[in-house]
């Protein structure tokens, strides 16, 4: 295990040399607050937990804006309502995974403007969220709830996650799991208020609502929200090198499985996280305990994204990958399939499926420490290329899933369950609601489920043979 000096002395030697006079008290590398403890080092820790929570609590309760959209004959009346309303909270969402492979080496070239980047971050957010209240048409929406929302998302949010690697390094893992429970925190508390406001306020009133308190909330906190190393002493000169840990990374075959395995998992996860509160809608349980459903899911996810978080730095990552991946599929094919014709069926599954499926992210710091070996820099690059693969399948899964909740075969899906139901005389299963609409939206996500698991499987029989090589080597 490192110590804390020689974490610094790590940090330090991959830099390149800066002009610092040798008499500067920046010289003094015992000037640096400690890593993996301290009062900064948790301070930071809980404030980006709560922008965390507050950027992504929006596009995670996208779900109940939808659905009050889609009853909404503003909107729902107006042409492809139907696909282009899904779109907008995956959009967000997605512009914000997958920017960080662009963002994060300007943010490597120019660090001191991190901290100004979160502030612009603050105005973009709140303005998108007013902007979107007096939106009205679909178009409208889709610019400032999706993309404008997405453009200050990913200034307030990857400094967090650049800081973050300065902060924290033998617990890095438990630090990320403890950041990225901040998004289910968010996703949780949102659908339990958004209903009751929207009910109350009408939508617009609650965008605009929304987006003045996202902005009483966050300006206490930036200030919090720094990085451990000074600015002078994290000024690079010239471009921002590539350094040896993220070449050699990049040649691992290892590195392009998991790329692959994250894709696949994310055209699976986000499909429930849009479409539970319209399933529950289907059941006719109430805007409340429809927007519960997705409330749950992300409040088990919270729980969730804790012990992942904890376990990567104990565990290898590809058995945890491959024991996660096929949980979620077994709880979507079973849970969600089979069992949610109730309240209290589908409530079972977003706890599983939140707590399994939803702490896949808090998994990543354990596949990259090994292959970044303390490299700051090369550990957000690799966390780019990471979020990048899970934004494509983010926006990838919205098109698919919209289309298969558009198809409709009563003559083939629902009479031929419901004739199967009338002859056993057993109740209805989930893949009977709405006519059968959810039929293969609900196969098509434990599919991917199943595919990633299986090239989870190839990729750790990958990681045993150069793990062995290399101690032969040695």
């Amino acid at each position: 295990m490192s110590s804390p000096a020689q974490v610094e002395e790590l940090e330090l030697s991959d830099r390149p040399q800066e002009s610092v006079p040798p008499a500067s008290p920046l010289a003094n590398q015992s000037s640096l607050p400690p890593v993996d403890g301290g009062f900064r080092a948790w301070s930071f820790l809980a404030a980006a937990f709560v922008v965390e929570a507050i950027v992504w609590g929006s596009p995670d309760a996208y779900g109940v804006f939808l659905d009050a959209y889609l009853t909404d004959e503003r909107f729902a009346s107006q042409k492809g309502a139907a696909t282009i309303l899904p779109l907008i909270g995956t959009l967000s969402s997605g512009i914000i995974y997958c920017t960080a492979v662009l963002v994060n080496p300007i943010a490597a070239r120019y660090p001191q403007h991190r901290r100004k980047s979160m502030w612009l971050g603050v105005v973009l957010c709140c303005g998108a969220l007013v902007g979107a209240s007096y939106a009205t048409k679909i178009a409208q929406l889709l610019v400032f709830q999706g993309i404008l929302y997405a453009l200050g998302g990913v200034f307030l949010y990857l400094p967090c996650i650049s800081f973050l690697s300065e902060w924290f390094v033998v617990r890095r893992g438990t630090a990320n799991g403890i950041l990225f429970a901040g998004t289910a925190a968010g996703g949780l508390v949102l659908p339990l208020i958004l209903p009751r406001l929207i009910e109350a306020y009408g939508i617009s009133k609650t965008l605009r609502y929304l987006g003045i308190s996202l902005g009483i909330l966050l300006t206490p906190l930036l200030p919090f929200v720094k990085g451990r190393i000074p600015h002078t002493r994290t000024r690079i000169q010239g471009p921002a090198p590539r350094g040896t840990h993220l070449r050699d990374a990049l040649k691992s075959p290892t590195l392009w499985l998991v790329l692959a395995v994250n894709t696949i998992q994310a055209l699976a996860y986000f499909v429930p996280l849009v479409y539970l509160p319209t399933f529950a809608s289907d059941l006719n349980l109430g805007s409340s305990n429809s927007a519960l459903t997705v409330g749950m899911l992300n409040g088990a996810s919270l729980i969730g994204r804790l012990a992942m978080g904890y376990l990567s730095d104990r565990y290898n990552f590809w058995s945890l990958a491959l024991t996660t991946l096929g949980i979620s599929s077994v709880a979507t094919f079973i849970l969600w399939g089979v069992l949610s014709h109730s309240l209290g069926g589908l409530l079972a599954f977003g706890v599983i499926y939140g707590s399994i499926a939803g702490g896949w992210t808090c998994l990543w710091s354990g596949f990259v420490r090994p292959l970044a070996k303390d490299d700051v820099n090369a550990t957000n690059a690799l966390f780019g290329y990471l979020l990048l693969s899970r934004g494509i399948g983010n926006i990838v899964s919205t098109p698919i899933s919209a289309r298969l909740y558009s198809e409709v075969h009563p003559s083939s899906n629902a009479s031929v369950t419901t004739g199967i139901i009338s002859s056993f005389q057993q109740p209805p299963t989930g893949f009977a609601v709405g006519d059968g609409r959810f039929k293969n939206m609900i196969l098509y996500v434990g599919t991917c489920f199943a595919g990633a698991a299986i090239v989870s499987a190839v990729g750790w029989g990958v990681d045993v043979r150069v793990r062995r090589d290399s101690r032969g080597r040695n």
